[in-house]
């Protein structure tokens, strides 16, 4: 489908990557992993046909479509919602339109037997055969699923996209992507603006209904869910490893222990040449043997060994005072704008405790850390507790960094004690390492601003952090180290994240922001998206014997999974067991039904396909008319075999 042979790129000489080859295939699932720098988001644009190489070539298959979703894009505000997710389909509205102008001028139209109306007949027969195979007649329910998969609710879609912040509109720009399907998905970060359901949801949509997938995303659970193989940029090559990312990080180890002992290997190896050498130089004798070695030494072609990875640097937190028993005390506390965003939110957080925020977008989580920094007014009653000291990391902490300072002594006038020694390691673990350390602040992007603010922040003697999103401009190896951190402060930790492999083995509270309200859950990340699946599954016996139809609760993610199915069966009374694998065996049916319904219509397509590759097939028009019939139903039948599949998996988890 996309073939990359020999593909380099240089900056002012400097290589990005080089002589980089691989393959794309229909259906692969391709995490693309590297430390920052290494040209992840270059390589994505490459393919996407948005910058060329320095050299190389990128051949694409004919008529292949590729959809691409930088980090950062230009995004339009005069559309609402609705209209702006429509430009998706700009191609089948101007062919709908096409189609109803023929339509009127067949209905105006008398002459029957003449050979112009013959040709506006087939045009339009083809043009209508067309529009149907490409979904044309019910490309809106798609469209309200994905928005509404995305966290949208139907009372936005009317709403201007100038109302929403720059994390809601890419979702629109992400929900146009995916409802163009197209053949080849590249993207940057999709992850970044999305909440935890938001992200399940957007996992489901990969694995079940998107083509080939090539992505670059910080958020190890997430890639782990959705990918099957994953290309490695380091040392300016390429490394194809052909599993997900958990393994390939065993895989990669091993690779460079292998390379360690090689490199070591060829070490010992040039000082014995060398040895030889400058002992045997001046005589006579042995000068033969001399000139022999010194063009082994020529020849041999140094060994590379991967970046070293930085995860395994330790950060401490400075000491600091005890802060009192309970740091954090709201009663009654609500914020209301022209809505109220949450009310009667009671909550107590004690010393030492790591809690999370978590809820979709808009929720209030934001607004509640702001309420507790004093930011902005509110109702109720909210305590700081005795002697606590706050460090407080948001995105706009970025900007009150003094740019006319470098980087280096940025962190120098934070950094006590025996820390300061070990300044260019932790900043090569947040990637300013080399050169960048010597950079003025004033030249740096916004990522780079909110990693230096963090690294300030982690120097900083604080009983009480509190991090809104502190892992969106982070690499795996810079979370790794920021999360042991936190793990070792001995202070209290407020949480506001996404990112459930960051959060996983982190906290120990979980509090949940939706519908104006707080609620407490006890127990880590894993322990929360359980409970919330149960309440999901209790949810959906309700409704089947309200209604006697299931609903579509979440997919949970697999990591839940094990869990969630012992609770279940030791709950359950043995009526309600029975009555339960009655319905696991009518969704199962179900499932059947629907796949060899998949298959029938996929086989006659397939029929029809061979007589379309024929002469006299490629001039029969009935053939495309009942073509794209077939993809209709097959488009119908795909959709009737996912919700049935969901359901039996709710049903069985």
């Amino acid at each position: 489908m996309i073939s990359i042979d020999k593909l380099g790129v240089e900056f002012s000489a400097t290589p990005l990557f080089l002589d980089a080859s691989f393959v794309v295939n229909p259906k692969d699932r391709i995490a693309l992993v590297g430390k920052n720098g290494a040209g992840k988001s270059t390589m994505l644009k490459i393919i996407a046909g948005m910058q060329m190489p320095t050299y190389g070539q990128v051949s694409r298959q004919k008529d292949i479509t590729i959809g691409y979703l930088p980090q950062v894009m230009v995004l339009a505000d005069s559309r609402t919602v609705m209209e702006e997710a429509e430009t998706a389909f700009a191609h089948i509205s101007e062919m709908q339109e096409r189609l109803d102008k023929m339509n009127d001028e067949i209905a105006r139209r008398t002459d029957y037997e003449s050979e112009s109306y013959m040709a506006l007949i087939e045009r339009f027969t083809h043009e209508n055969d067309r529009f149907t195979m490409m979904g044309g007649t019910n490309y809106h329910a798609e469209l309200e699923r994905t928005l509404q998969g995305l966290g949208f609710q139907r009372t936005d879609f009317d709403r201007p996209t100038a109302e929403f912040s720059g994390g809601w509109r890419m979702r629109i720009e992400l929900a146009k992507l995916l409802l163009q399907k197209p053949d080849l998905l590249l993207l940057d970060e999709p992850t970044n603006h999305l909440d935890i359901g938001s992200i399940q949801w957007l996992e489901q949509f990969i694995i079940q209904r998107a083509n080939a997938v090539m992505l670059v995303s910080h958020d190890r659970a997430f890639i782990n869910n959705v990918t099957n193989r994953t290309i490695e940029i380091t040392c300016h090559r390429i490394n194809d490893y052909k599993v997900k990312y958990d393994e390939y990080v065993k895989l990669r180890d091993e690779r460079r222990e292998q390379q360690l002992r090689a490199y070591e290997n060829q070490q010992k190896e040039i000082a014995d040449i060398k040895q030889f050498i400058e002992t045997f130089r001046y005589k006579p004798t042995k000068s033969n043997q001399v000139q022999s070695r010194i063009k082994m030494l020529e020849k041999m072609v140094p060994i590379e060994v991967d970046e070293v990875d930085t995860s395994s640097l330790h950060l401490k937190f400075p000491p600091c005072l005890r802060s009192g028993d309970f740091p954090i005390i709201c009663e009654d506390v609500a914020k209301s704008y022209t809505k109220t965003v949450f009310s009667d939110v009671n909550l107590t957080i004690k010393r030492g405790e790591k809690v999370a925020f978590v809820g979709n977008n808009g929720e209030g989580k934001s607004t509640l850390v702001k309420c507790i920094m004093g930011e902005i007014p509110f109702e109720g009653n909210l305590k700081i507790g005795h002697n606590v000291q706050i460090g407080y990391f948001a995105q706009n902490q970025a900007q009150l960094l003094d740019g006319d300072v470098t980087v280096f002594d940025t962190i120098d006038r934070v950094a006590k004690g025996d820390i300061r020694l070990k300044i260019r390691d932790i900043l090569g673990a947040f990637m300013f390492g080399g050169e960048a350390s010597d950079k003025y602040v004033k030249v740096l992007s916004g990522g780079e601003r909110s990693r230096l603010a963090m690294i300030r922040l982690l120097l900083e003697p604080v009983n009480l952090l509190i991090l809104d999103e502190p892992t969106n401009h982070l690499d795996m190896q810079s979370k790794d180290v920021l999360k042991q951190a936190i793990r070792d402060f001995d202070g209290t930790a407020i949480i506001v994240s996404h990112d459930r492999d960051f959060l996983d083995g982190l906290v120990d509270k979980v509090y949940e922001f939706g519908g104006g309200k707080v609620r407490e859950h006890i127990g880590g990340i894993y322990d929360f998206l359980q409970k919330k699946q149960i309440e999901s599954l209790n949810e959906l016996g309700r409704n089947m014997n309200a209604a006697g139809s299931p609903s579509s609760p979440q997919v949970p993610t697999s990591a839940t999974k094990e869990k969630e199915q012992t609770h279940t069966e030791a709950t359950l009374s043995y009526a309600e067991q029975k009555e339960r694998n009655k319905t696991i065996k009518k969704a199962e049916k179900t499932v059947e039904t629907a796949e060899k319904k998949v298959a029938d219509i996929e086989e006659q397509i397939a029929n029809v396909e061979a007589q379309l590759a024929t002469p006299s097939g490629a001039c029969d028009t009935s053939l495309f008319t009942h073509y794209g019939e077939l993809k209709a139903q097959l488009a119908a039948a795909e959709d009737e075999w996912t919700e049935a599949s969901m359901a039996l998996e709710e049903l069985t988890q």
